[in-house]
């Protein structure tokens, strides 16, 4: 199917697609180019217009694996250049560019990193934001094109008619400048920090932001001090991502049953069960008294909600600030795996506004580029997480757990922290400034803290085996379905395991 007579009279429809005449590069289905007009739209958003060929094209060559895409032109766009009264040899010079992107090596490893649309947005923002600042005249169409990827197919043998339906000054400009500004453009593909990339493709991204999302984006790839997060954070993952969530039962024969538990669908209901009399059978479904046969079970929720609290005063500065923040992102991904719920809160001289991890994915962008060194006031800070914490116990049935990191010098008031404690589990980890020693008067209070000193920081294999001491004991034991044996038959239902933090740790 190609673009319907109807739409093809629609300028906003033709306008986008029509430019497709100049593209070459050829998507294997459809779908994939319907991304680009995500992209495209995505760009306008935030001030960046060029055509879509060129969306199109430099998207698809950062994105798209070599399997899912060849190089080729959709049609012959130096005659259709010709017939519109433009130099045909633009296109040439613009296809040698097309081919110098694909061989260069940071399109190549890009195409392996699974982007996210967001991500490639921030990407093609750089390349053209300076492409189009210099385009000297407005495009004669809005974008209009329906996300239809019907639309796009089999479409090519219509692109030099939409081509020539609308005026096209707008197109040929943008690939002039783009041509003009070839070695410009080559070298921000060379400049691609991959290793952020890498870092936003192995833990996704918060997506359900939208625009403020692709902010954040963009300030992470601008900020020099976010590299050594970064790197930090490239170093411990891996042994984070073998954290799975794994069930709480023991394995069984096969057709067989692994004990007796007090859930379970009626066809596996102890049949003995059935000697009480109505009422009392009734009571004992509603008080989840029933046994029933089990097999391999899944463990209930945890119900626990994870505050991980950031210093960005001014002492974090440096390698405490990438030991803290790399640690947080590690952390919470194993915390995620473990079918915990997370969510962030930065603090310096106030206490910024919790970013939660949704869908398993971490807010990466908002972490990496969140600036603070707004003054230090702990006192403050914590009087206002205790209060939130007084609120969330009122509408949140989840056990709130508490994970600080922060500078060996966060003075914080004993009885602020003594109602923190009485609420939520508090683990520390204290980063000390070279020759200092940790002398705070709430650290009983604590149900577990760390110590890492400055020559730990300033050590990369001694960071590492820091990193990986405190997130072998960061992640709380799930609590499990107990199985009840035969003589527990009409027992009462043992408690579920919860998690105790009996010994107190130090670096």
């Amino acid at each position: 199917m190609a673009v319907p007579a109807e739409l093809a009279r629609d300028s906003s429809v033709a306008g986008p697609i029509g430019s497709l005449a100049l593209s070459v590069v050829r998507p294997h289905a459809a779908s994939m180019a319907l991304r680009a007009l995500r992209w495209h739209r995505d760009l306008d958003r935030l001030g960046v217009r060029v055509p879509l060929c060129l969306v199109h094209d430099l998207g698809l060559l950062l994105a798209s694996s070599n399997e899912q895409l060849s190089l080729g032109p959709r049609t012959d766009g130096a005659q259709v250049l010709t017939q519109s009264g433009e130099d045909p040899r633009v296109f040439d010079q613009y296809s040698a560019l097309i081919s110098d992107v694909a061989a260069s090596e940071a399109a190549q490893r890009s195409r392996t990193l699974r982007l996210s649309d967001d991500i490639v947005v921030v990407l093609l923002a750089r390349l053209l934001g300076t492409v189009a600042a210099r385009i000297p005249t407005a495009a004669a169409y809005v974008n209009g094109v329906p996300y239809d990827a019907s639309l796009l197919e089999a479409v090519e043998a219509q692109l030099p008619s939409l081509f020539t339906s609308v005026r096209r000054t707008f197109d040929v400009r943008a690939l002039i400048e783009l041509v003009k500004a070839r070695l410009f453009v080559l070298t921000l593909i060379d400049a691609l920090d991959l290793d952020t990339l890498q870092l936003f493709g192995m833990l996704g991204g918060n997506a359900s932001e939208g625009a403020l999302t692709q902010v954040d984006i963009l300030a992470a790839l601008d900020a020099p001090e976010a590299n050594d997060v970064v790197d930090f954070s490239l170093e411990i993952l891996p042994s984070v991502l073998e954290t799975k969530t794994r069930p709480g039962a023991s394995t069984y024969s096969a057709f067989g049953y692994a004990g007796l538990a007090r859930k379970g669908s009626i066809d596996s209901l102890v049949l003995t069960e059935l000697a009480w009399d109505e009422a009392e059978l009734m009571r004992r479904m509603a008080d989840d008294e029933v046994l029933y046969y089990s097999r391999e079970q899944a463990r209930d929720d945890a119900s626990r909600l994870h505050h991980v609290l950031i210093d960005a005063s001014a002492s974090m500065r440096g390698e405490r600030a990438t030991f803290a923040r790399g640690m947080a992102i590690a952390v919470s991904k194993k915390l995620l795996l473990s079918g915990e719920d997370v969510c962030f809160r930065f603090f310096d001289s106030r206490l910024y506004e919790a970013q939660s991890a949704r869908g398993g994915q971490l807010p990466i962008a908002y972490l990496l580029s969140f600036k603070g060194e707004h003054g230090r006031n702990p006192v403050r800070v914590f009087a206002d997480f205790q209060r939130s914490l007084e609120l969330q116990s009122a509408r949140d049935v989840r056990e709130p757990v508490v994970h600080l990191f922060t500078h060996g010098s966060l003075y914080i008031p004993r009885e602020t922290v003594a109602a923190i404690a009485a609420r939520a589990k508090i683990s520390g980890v204290f980063m000390m400034p070279s020759g200092g020693r940790l002398n705070l008067d709430y650290l009983d209070l604590l149900a577990t803290h760390y110590v890492v000193d400055q020559a730990s920081l300033g050590s990369g294999s001694e960071r590492k085996r820091e990193a990986h001491r405190i997130l072998d004991d960061s992640v709380p034991r799930t609590p499990v379905q107990p199985v009840v044996d035969d003589k527990s038959m009409h027992g009462a239902a043992p408690d579920s395991t919860r998690w105790r933090r009996s010994a107190v740790r130090h670096g």
